[in-house]
């Protein structure tokens, strides 16, 4: 096996929308930046199998990472893409009731966003929602206008070619074997292509996505303390063999763990619902036609023109949760040195949705914080 070694100012683990994101904000602030992933491709991970919503920040706790870094990040977002050539529909979204029930849910919503200071979201009359979705079924909609989609792999070829103009190093079928910290840096040894590399870093950031934990339990020294519990919950989409029939995102009232069964379509106008959530112990990507039921139920609340057989499987994806099924959601948890006690070393660790929409408000957060680190 041959062996080599580099040193740079930061090392990237994972080249995920996240990762990426983050190389790009730390090179663009005068660093340079590696960037390794263990899969032949970027963003073949998380970043390849979620709903591609941009989030507006409706549902999480005022004082939570999730609504400051969402909020910005929508933003922050949407002008990247303009001035990127990302392809990206702000299309709005409605969340509807369905039930009395849901109604007061609703309007706990709507409160909650005026306090977080959303002003595009607002209850539509029976009227509106006829007039904008008249295939639509629903007691009540709170209409948000910040939220939308986007082509995320374009996104992830676009942040590749950005780390490509600032001379950072992006290197596939990388696997960390460890981090070794060292007096004045961190040391990380790589497996790849018949290669045993060291990368001589100041700083390592882990946006390793499902694997942040594998990764941080490789880092010598780190206390098993600060390692969060990882849950895995899987969520199957499913796609519309028609014309979709909606124009906007279609969501109905959130669960504890997750925003439901909802619709979504992609910026060829194909039509998807999902995610449900499943809780699993091992990675799993295989879909199930005999979900489909569950499926048709749940959409047909809002939408009784569908029919079950119109549904097929499509694809499905992880979600990389801090908490578990009988627990509050858990909030981004961003672990700056000062907090794992390893110097250098800054661990993301529950960065599910709504990480898309979040990445670029996130990667600025660590490239400012990297004044502090190097």
């Amino acid at each position: 096996m041959n062996k080599s070694s580099f040193d740079t100012d930061v090392l990237v683990i994972g080249a995920g929308v996240i990762g990426l994101a983050v190389a790009r904000a730390v090179a663009r602030n005068g660093k340079s930046v590696i960037v390794v992933e263990k899969n032949s491709s970027a963003g073949t991970g998380i970043s390849s199998r979620n709903s591609e919503v941009i989030h507006a920040g409706l549902y999480y706790p005022s004082n939570s990472l999730k609504t400051k870094f969402c909020i910005e990040g929508k933003s922050r977002l949407y002008n990247y893409c303009k001035n990127h050539n990302v392809p990206f529909n702000n299309c709005g979204k409605l969340i509807v009731a369905t039930s009395k029930n849901e109604k007061n849910k609703l309007e706990e919503i709507n409160q909650h966003t005026k306090e977080i200071g959303l002003n595009d979201v607002y209850f539509l009359t029976k009227k509106q929602i006829t007039n904008i979705e008249p295939e639509l079924k629903c007691t009540e909609a709170l209409f948000s206008g910040s939220s939308g989609i986007v082509d995320s792999h374009t996104l992830i070829q676009s942040f590749l070619a950005n780390l490509q103009n600032l001379n950072c190093t992006v290197a596939f079928n990388s696997n960390v074997s460890r981090i070794i910290p060292e007096k004045k840096s961190l040391l990380t040894e790589v497996i790849g292509n018949n290669e045993s590399i060291q990368i001589r870093s100041l700083s390592v950031v882990n946006c390793g996505g499902l694997s942040s934990q594998i990764i941080a339990r490789k880092t010598l020294g780190l206390d098993s303390r600060f390692i969060p519990k990882q849950y895995l919950a899987k969520g199957t989409y499913f796609t519309l063999n028609k014309k979709a029939p909606f124009n906007h995102l279609i969501y109905p009232v959130p669960e504890k763990q997750g925003l439901g069964i909802h619709f979504t379509l992609d910026l060829s106008g194909k039509a998807k619902f999902g995610p449900d959530l499943e809780w699993i112990t091992k990675e799993d990507y295989t879909t199930d036609i005999n979900q489909r039921k569950k499926f048709f139920d749940q959409i047909s609340k809002f939408w009784p023109d569908i029919k079950e057989e119109e549904l097929a499987p499509d694809y499905a994806g992880i979600r990389p949760k801090i908490s578990g099924p009988d627990e509050e959601a858990s909030d981004f948890i961003i672990q700056l040195p000062k907090e794992n006690k390893i110097p250098g070393l800054i661990n993301l660790f529950g960065i599910e949705s709504p990480g898309l929409t979040s990445c670029l408000s996130i990667a600025s957060e660590i490239s400012s914080r990297m004044n502090e680190i190097l």
